[in-house]
């Protein structure tokens, strides 16, 4: 009873926030539909796996709600080949989606014990295709760049601020970012065309955390 309960859970959750969104890539859902998402949110919030919110990871730091997910995975349209590099580890569940998708993935986070939870649940799901470390994004590009996706979980003020991340793409390589302050913000989907040329693409108006470390917009004094 209390598997299909949590089955029915997480039924209702792609059914009810992630298809309405517009989320219908079959690759992102079903890897929605068969990793635990439950084993990844705290043990406190475990009842809450499965609902429309972002659950509290600590550090005033949140899972993202369910659709964003959902979003993440189908604009950046994971290959079998590709080397993906995630930036927020969190809880590690986006984490364990990438890697059943790509290749390989590399995700740091900036508090070390998030990096730690989320290595012994990606052991504990047999996921071994994720390389994790801690550090800030931000000051530093990867060193094993570049890639061909990258996934923001958090949001910079302005897309100077995402450069950093798109110089880390190969050509063709992909980059999905909020860039914002609220209440305006976008999430984005940045395609490197060429060693020079980008396009971009706005997916969908949100809100997320900006990511530690990352400079509000200047403001004009009159």
């Amino acid at each position: 009873m209390i598997e299909s309960s949590i089955e029915r859970a997480r039924f209702n959750m792609i059914e009810q926030q992630i298809r309405p969104w517009e989320v219908l890539s079959p690759a992102a859902l079903e890897t929605l539909q068969t990793l635990p998402r439950e084993a990844f949110a705290p043990a406190a919030y475990r009842g809450l796996a499965f609902a429309d919110c972002e659950i509290p990871l600590g550090h005033g730091e949140t899972m993202l709600f369910p659709r964003i997910e959902g979003k993440a995975l189908q604009s950046l349209d994971i290959q079998p080949s590709d080397l993906v590099y995630e930036v927020g580890t969190g809880s590690g569940f986006l984490t364990a989606c990438l890697a059943k998708l790509a290749r390989q993935v590399v995700s740091i986070d900036i508090h070390p014990d998030f990096t730690e939870q989320a290595a012994a649940r990606l052991d504990e799901m047999g996921i071994h295709n994720v390389s994790l470390s801690t550090g800030n994004a931000l000051q530093t590009p990867s060193i094993k760049g570049p890639f061909d996706a990258i996934l923001v979980s958090g949001s910079v003020p302005t897309s100077e601020q995402a450069e950093i991340f798109r110089s880390q793409l190969k050509p063709g390589g992909r980059l999905f970012i909020a860039v914002g302050e609220a209440p305006v913000m976008e999430l984005l989907l940045i395609t490197r065309e060429s060693e020079r040329a980008f396009r971009e693409e706005a997916i969908l108006e949100t809100e997320l955390k900006a990511l530690q470390g990352a400079a509000p917009a200047k403001s004009f004094e009159f």
